[in-house]
């Protein structure tokens, strides 16, 4: 009998124990649906996204898509591969009905840096507006109202160039900035062949240009090569845009500090506080619906914090 009792007592005691340690927490997987890289940039998305996973251990799965049916696709094997929350960001319209029948199934979706017309859906963004606007303060503040300018424009980059062109245009008004020494030149997209070809025609037309209006730091990077090679003096100010490692470097070199290099940050370290929304949602926190990250401008006095020698990709 005393042995019948000792053992009731101990199996309430391993009961009691279990009870109070619960069960294990359910770990946490997040889905990360990428584009396939078409620009340092995206590269760049995609290498900040896996680092903080990696260093949070983060369970996470990482696809990659060429176009909208193929990211649609690909949100379903995010669903089935049991994705608790998913971060996306497209370079193309047409997502809206993948991305609602995922929030449907009651899985947050947070997008970065690209507007879903999605019910329900969270975004981080950066700044366009801002960046423009910063950039046409930093062009100002470096050469006076009065300088001469040339502005970078990428249509086909719609809403991104759009924005940050009209921020520029925005802060020259309130200076009330002459127009008339200000020329817009149209490039195919945010390549540095592009900046170098573009440029090297510029330089060509044009006996003086005080400062340019770059949206991207690649673009930047072909804008000081074509600068460089014609010999140029008069060129004191460049913006640029994105967070490119190789351009932040540039910026610390003394044969380029007479070209006064800067960028409006838009850093693909951004998609970290995707990540991190996508998490806080998992674990039942509220979060704002849009997530704008200000902007930033790097330039030769701060360059050296945002070099990231591990990063190769952009």
């Amino acid at each position: 009998m005393k042995k019948l009792l000792a053992l009731a007592l101990a199996c309430v005691f391993v009961l009691s124990v279990f009870c109070a340690c619960g069960p294990k927490e359910k770990t946490i997987k997040i889905g990360i649906a990428a584009p396939d890289v078409t620009h340092g940039w995206v590269a760049g998305v995609a290498y900040y996204a896996e680092k903080y996973c990696k260093e949070n251990n983060i369970t996470y799965k990482i696809t990659t898509s060429s176009d909208a049916a193929e990211m649609a696709a690909n949100l379903d094997d995010l669903v089935t591969w049991g994705a608790d929350a998913i971060v996306i960001w497209p370079q193309w319209t047409g997502m809206e009905n993948a991305v609602s029948e995922v929030i449907e199934e009651g899985i947050p979706v947070v997008s970065f840096d690209y507007d879903i017309p999605s019910e329900g859906i969270y975004k981080v963004t950066g700044d366009n507006y801002d960046m423009g606007y910063q950039s046409a303060k930093y062009i100002t503040d470096k050469v006076g109202p009065a300088a001469v300018i040339a502005v970078f424009d990428v249509p086909s980059a719609g809403s991104v160039s759009a924005l940050r062109k009209k921020g520029f245009y925005d802060y020259l008004d309130k200076i009330n900035y002459d127009k008339s020494n200000l020329f817009e030149i149209s490039e195919e997209g945010f390549t540095r062949d592009a900046g170098l070809k573009d440029m090297t025609d510029v330089l060509e037309s044009h006996d003086k240009v005080d400062a340019v209006f770059s949206m991207d730091d690649e673009t930047s990077i072909g804008i000081v090569q074509a600068i460089t090679e014609a010999g140029r003096t008069d060129v004191k100010a460049i913006t640029g845009g994105g967070g490119m490692q190789e351009y932040f470097k540039m910026m610390l070199e003394d044969k380029y500090k007479d070209l006064g290099l800067a960028s409006a940050l838009y850093s693909p370290s951004m998609v970290e506080d995707a990540v991190r929304t996508a998490i806080a949602l998992c674990s039942g926190e509220e979060c704002e619906a849009v997530i704008s990250i200000p902007t930033t401008v790097v330039n030769a006095g701060n360059a050296a914090e945002y070099i990231d020698e591990n990063n190769k990709v952009y």
